[in-house]
């Protein structure tokens, strides 16, 4: 297959796709500009398998990007012997995925891993073109009815269910005698964009943990519009600390940095999300702030996906969605969240979270949910 015949095929797809109504979202060739390689020690490239790992944005967001270059470091470390890895990445300009992700599947790459909605109808109308390579695609799932697809493994994540530690915890913090706690029982959630369910996964599921500790709490909750405008999210965050919220959980991606900021200008707290972000401003006046972060374990699964393609376990052609009791989800446990969080309330955490893995607490999910639904949980929290 040349590389002119793919990309006039693709773009074909796509354009049709687009008049009807699907869903959003070579020769050998270089790595992009911004590529990192981390090849393995003694034997041939030839010998190894080539993950190759494209990620929409960059690195360096501190948050989902910057989790599956973990795992990606991990696979490299660990598993040197028999694999080589490639990561690249593709920036915001929504025009270049498609491309980037045409020279990965002509390149020598055996498995190209992708994330996230952007990526979803790229790949769908990819993978098929390419029979013989292997695909991973994280934090969304594939139409497998669509077209053969048996070359692609799909995974996403049980945010709900992180984000009801993590309103199990904010509720706990709120009128506490933590230092920058206040008497109001008033909490916070900064959301990326009010249309994205991956988004409102999380503000459910905060919601309903806060409400699991006191269904009287009042949560503000506000959304950003993007994941990139951390100046909008930084001032969405310091409206709802200036409205009495000492707690405010956010889910913005890269823009979750304005939150951030805002939790150490107001001297209030602040939960993270998507990786341990404490650690990402470890030696900073921000840290102190960030008692913990609703973790969406990329780079953990990333790392098992490979393991598993490796002993032959993988299994391509079918979606799987990850949670508390396959250790993908949970809150971050680290020296701030042991030193400034209670043993009383990080024991009342711990409950809450054994509470979900015996099926004792459910927790509603945003994907499937009817915006009356939606818009009735929000508002019972006003």
């Amino acid at each position: 297959m040349t590389k002119k015949w793919a990309r006039v095929l693709l773009t074909s797809l796509l354009t049709a796709a687009l008049f009807t109504g699907c869903s959003s979202a070579p020769a050998e060739s270089k790595p992009e500009e911004g590529a990192q390689t981390e090849a393995g020690t003694n034997e041939t490239n030839g010998e190894k398998v080539k993950v190759s790992l494209l990620v929409t944005g960059s690195f360096g967001d501190k948050a989902f990007n910057d989790s599956a270059q973990t795992g990606m470091k991990q696979v490299a470390e660990q598993l040197s012997d028999k694999v080589e890895v490639e990561m690249i990445e593709m920036g915001n300009d929504k025009t270049k995925f498609e491309g980037s992700l045409l020279d990965a599947s002509e390149s020598d790459s055996d498995i190209i891993i992708v994330g996230t909605w952007d990526m979803k109808e790229i790949l769908e109308q990819t993978a098929p073109l390419f029979p013989d390579k292997k695909y991973i695609i994280f934090d969304t799932d594939v139409d497998y009815a669509a077209s053969d697809l048996s070359n692609v493994y799909s995974m996403s994540y049980k945010q709900n269910e992180a984000a009801f530690l993590a309103g199990v915890l904010a509720a706990s913090t709120t009128t506490s005698d933590m230092t920058y706690a206040n008497e109001e029982a008033t909490i916070g959630f900064v959301g990326a964009k009010d249309t994205a369910a991956v988004i409102n996964d999380s503000a459910v599921g905060f919601i309903q943990g806060a409400q699991f500790i006191n269904p009287d709490i009042k949560v503000l909750v506000s959304y950003v519009g993007s994941y990139v405008d951390s100046a909008k999210a930084k001032e969405l965050a310091l409206t709802q600390y200036a409205s009495g919220a000492d707690c405010v959980f956010v889910a913005a991606g890269p823009a979750s940095v304005g939150v951030i900021e805002a939790a150490a200008e107001s001297k209030k707290y602040v939960i993270g999300v998507d990786s341990d972000q404490a650690l990402a401003y470890e030696g900073s006046e921000e840290a102190e702030f960030i008692i913990s972060s609703a973790i969406k374990g990329v780079g953990t699964t990333i790392f098992s996906s490979i393991e598993r393609d490796l002993e032959g376990n993988l299994p391509y052609g079918t979606y799987e969605l990850l949670g508390l009791a396959e250790n993908a989800v949970g809150l971050a446990d680290n020296s701030i969240y042991q030193s400034v969080v209670s043993e009383e309330i990080r024991t009342t955490v711990e409950d809450a979270k054994a509470s979900l893995l015996a099926g004792e607490v459910s927790v509603d999910t945003a994907y499937g949910m009817d915006e009356a639904t939606l818009k009735g949980i929000i508002s019972s929290a006003q």
